[in-house]
C-alpha cells in the first residue's frame, strides 16, 4: 500500500512560502499535500512598491494573483489564521482547522504604523501597497518644502529601501521642477546606509551628495507632532517636516506570538537548518530572528533549505543542507542606475558584500530577478513597470 502523502502546512505565501510550495511539489508531486494558507488575495514583490509610489506603475500590474498557482499537491488557503498549537500540528484558520505532519511558518512581519505616536495623522508609511499609494498621492500633491524620509523602529524590512526612496524622491521632484525648493533628508539608525557592504554604503553616499540630499545616521523618529510638521528623533532632536514618509514599526503577528513561538519578539530558529524548538515545525524569513536583513531574498534562501530537508525525511534519508546567509538585492541609485549589492551574514563573523555597479544595465537583471520568480511560483511573466 502506498504511503499517504505527507501533509505539510505553509502559513504565509511570501518569498518563503512559495519557495517551500514550489520545491516540495515540483520534488515530490503525489506524495505531498501541501496547504498553503495566506489572508491574501496575491502577491506584490516588495520592490515593487516603490515603483507604484512614485508612479511608474499601478498595483493591479505588479499584482500576481494567488488563483494563479497551478503546482500539484499544493492548495492555495484563503484565510486568517487564528491559532497555531506547534506542538500537536494544529492551525486555526477562519474556517476551520488544519491538521500537519511538518508545519512552516512564514508569515512575514506585520506593520503597525500607529506605534509611532503621531504618525497615522501626520506620515505616510510606505511599505503596504496601499501605505504606498497613499504616499504616491502626497508626492502628486506636494508643491515644494522638506521632505524626511525616516525609520521609526528596528527591525526594519528591506534595509536599503529607505535611501532608494530618498533618491527616488530626488528625481520624482526634479521632474515636476521642484528639487530647488526642496529639502530631502533620510533619518536612519544604521551607522551607513549599507552596513555589510562599504562599497554600496559609499555609492549611496556619494549619490546624496551629489544631489544634496541629507543624511542623518544613527537616529530613529520617535513621534510625530502638529500633524506631520514637526518629528521628534531618538537622539533627542527635532525636525521641521513638510512630508514624512516613514517605514513603520515591524513585529511578529499577533498570532505567532500567542501562540508561543516567539521569543523576545520574533521565533528563534536554528541558524542552519531553521528548525524551531518544536519538533516538525520550521520558520523562515521575517518572522524569524535567525540574524538576516528582513528581507525576501533571504526568506527564499532559507526556504531552499527548509524545502530540502522535508524532501530528504520524507525519503528516510538525512539532509547536509545549511543555510549559508547569502542574498543579492537590487537596489536604485538615482536616474535609473541600478546596483546589484551580494551580502552574506554568517553566524559568529562580521556581515560582508559587495557591490556590482550602479548602472543602467543592471535594470535588466532586476527585471529578470522578478521575471525568473513569476514564473516559477506563477508560471506567468512578469514586468514591472507596464512595459
Amino acid at each position: 500500500m502506498a504511503a499517504a502523502p505527507l501533509r505539510v502546512v505553509i502559513l504565509g505565501a511570501g518569498f518563503g512560502g512559495l519557495e517551500v510550495a514550489t520545491r516540495l511539489s515540483a520534488a515530490l508531486g503525489s506524495e505531498v499535500d501541501v496547504r498553503l494558507v495566506d489572508r491574501s488575495d496575491g502577491f506584490v514583490f516588495g520592490f515593487s512598491k516603490l515603483d507604484v509610489m512614485f508612479g511608474r506603475t499601478t498595483a493591479d500590474h505588479v499584482h500576481l494573483a494567488y488563483a494563479d498557482l497551478a503546482h500539484p499537491g499544493v492548495t492555495l488557503v484563503r484565510d486568517e489564521v487564528v491559532a497555531i498549537d506547534p506542538v500537536g500540528h494544529v492551525v486555526t484558520l477562519g474556517s476551520g482547522t488544519l491538521e500537519a505532519d511538518v508545519l512552516v511558518v512564514a508569515l512575514g512581519a506585520d506593520l503597525d504604523p500607529a506605534a509611532t505616536p503621531g504618525l497615522t495623522d501626520g506620515g505616510h508609511e510606505f511599505y503596504s501597497v496601499a501605505g504606498a499609494i497613499e504616499a504616491g498621492q502626497a508626492l502628486q500633491r506636494f508643491e515644494g518644502g522638506r521632505v524626511v524620509v525616516a525609520v521609526t523602529s528596528t527591525p526594519f524590512k528591506c534595509p536599503p529601501a529607505p535611501s532608494e526612496t530618498a533618491l527616488m524622491v530626488h528625481d520624482f521632484l526634479t521632474g515636476r521642477g521642484l528639487r530647488e525648493r526642496s529639502e530631502i533628508e533620510l533619518v536612519m539608525p544604521l551607522p551607513r546606509p549599507i552596513p555589510p557592504s562599504p562599497q554600496a554604503s559609499e555609492a549611496v553616499l556619494e549619490a546624496f551628495a551629489e544631489r544634496g540630499i541629507g543624511f542623518r545616521p544613527g537616529a530613529m523618529v520617535r513621534s510625530v507632532e502638529d500633524r506631520g510638521r514637526r518629528l521628534v528623533c531618538s537622539d533627542g532632536d527635532t525636525l521641521d517636516c513638510d512630508l514624512l514618509l516613514a517605514v513603520p514599526k515591524h513585529r511578529a503577528p499577533a498570532v505567532v506570538v500567542a501562540s508561543g513561538l516567539a521569543e523576545d519578539g520574533w521565533v528563534p530558529v536554528d541558524p542552519q537548518t531553521l528548525r524551531t524548538r518544536f519538533a516538525g515545525v520550521y520558520a523562515v524569513g521575517d518572522v524569524t530572528s535567525v540574524g538576516t536583513p528582513k528581507a525576501g531574498v533571504f526568506a527564499e534562501g532559507q526556504a531552499a533549505v527548509v524545502a530540502e530537508q522535508i524532501i530528504r525525511e520524507r525519503a528516510l534519508t538525512t539532509s547536509s543542507a545549511g543555510y549559508d546567509g547569502r542574498g543579492i538585492c537590487y537596489m536604485e541609485l538615482g536616474g535609473g542606475r541600478i546596483g546589484k549589492v551580494d551580502v552574506t551574514f554568517t553566524p559568529g563573523e562580521a556581515p560582508h558584500g559587495t557591490l556590482e555597479g550602479p548602472s543602467l544595465a543592471l535594470a535588466a537583471d532586476k527585471r529578470a530577478f522578478g521575471t525568473d520568480r513569476a514564473l516559477r511560483w506563477f508560471g506567468r511573466d512578469w514586468t514591472p513597470v507596464g512595459e
